[in-house]
C-alpha cells in the first residue's frame, strides 16, 4: 500500500517536470532572443534542443508507467518564467541584461535539479532502474548547463562593471576586503 502512494507521488512529480519543460520550450526562444551576447543567445538555443530532448525522456517513463503526461501545472516554473520575462521588459543593455538573464536561467535550472533529483529518487526507491537512468541522464545535462550558465555570469560580470580597465566587480570586491575597508562578503550577479 506505501508503494502505491509513493507511485503516485512519482507520477505527481513527472507530471509537474513535464508541464515545467513544456512550458521552457516556450519560454527559451524569448529568451534567446533578448539575449545581448551571442555566446548566451547560443546557449539558450542548445539548451531549447536539449530541453525538448528532457521531454523526449519524459514521454517514454509515461509510456513504460501506462500513465498519461497531462494533467498538472507546474506553478513553479510558471512563476520562474514570469520573473525571467520581467526582466526582459527592464530597460538593461549589454551585459547587464545578460547577466539578469542568467540569474533568470539558473533559477530554472535549480529548481530543475531539485525536480530531478526528486524523481529520480523515488525511480530508484520504486525499483524502475531504466526510468532511473533516464532521469540521471537529465539531471546530469541540468547540472551541465547550470555550470555553463556560471562560466557565462562571469563573463557578463566582467563586461557589466563600470569600472572601465575590464576590472570585474569579484575582483573589485576582493580588494576591498583585502584593504580592510569592507568585511562584509561580496555578493554575485547571477
Amino acid at each position: 500500500m506505501a508503494d502505491k502512494g509513493l507511485r503516485e507521488l512519482y507520477i505527481d512529480e513527472l507530471k509537474d517536470l513535464y508541464n515545467a519543460e513544456n512550458q521552457l520550450v516556450k519560454a527559451l526562444p524569448k529568451m534567446a532572443k533578448g539575449a545581448d551576447s551571442e555566446e548566451l543567445r547560443h546557449g539558450f538555443e542548445e539548451h531549447l534542443e536539449q530541453t525538448k530532448g528532457h521531454v523526449q525522456r519524459l514521454e517514454q517513463i509515461f509510456e513504460a508507467l501506462r500513465e498519461s503526461p497531462k494533467g498538472k501545472k507546474c506553478k513553479g516554473m510558471q512563476g520562474l518564467i514570469e520573473e525571467g520575462s520581467e526582466v526582459l521588459e527592464k530597460d538593461y543593455e549589454g551585459a547587464i541584461l545578460d547577466a539578469a538573464l542568467i540569474g533568470a536561467a539558473q533559477r530554472v535550472e535549480h529548481y530543475e535539479i531539485a525536480g530531478y533529483g526528486t524523481a529520480r529518487a523515488l525511480a530508484e526507491v520504486l525499483g524502475e532502474i531504466e526510468q532511473v537512468t533516464l532521469l540521471t541522464d537529465t539531471l546530469e545535462e541540468e547540472k551541465e548547463t547550470d555550470e555553463k550558465l556560471t562560466e557565462l555570469a562571469q563573463k557578463a560580470n566582467t563586461g557589466g562593471t563600470a569600472v572601465g580597465d575590464n576590472t570585474s566587480a569579484r575582483e573589485l570586491a576582493d580588494a576591498k576586503r583585502t584593504s580592510g575597508k569592507d568585511r562584509k562578503p561580496s555578493k554575485r550577479v547571477a
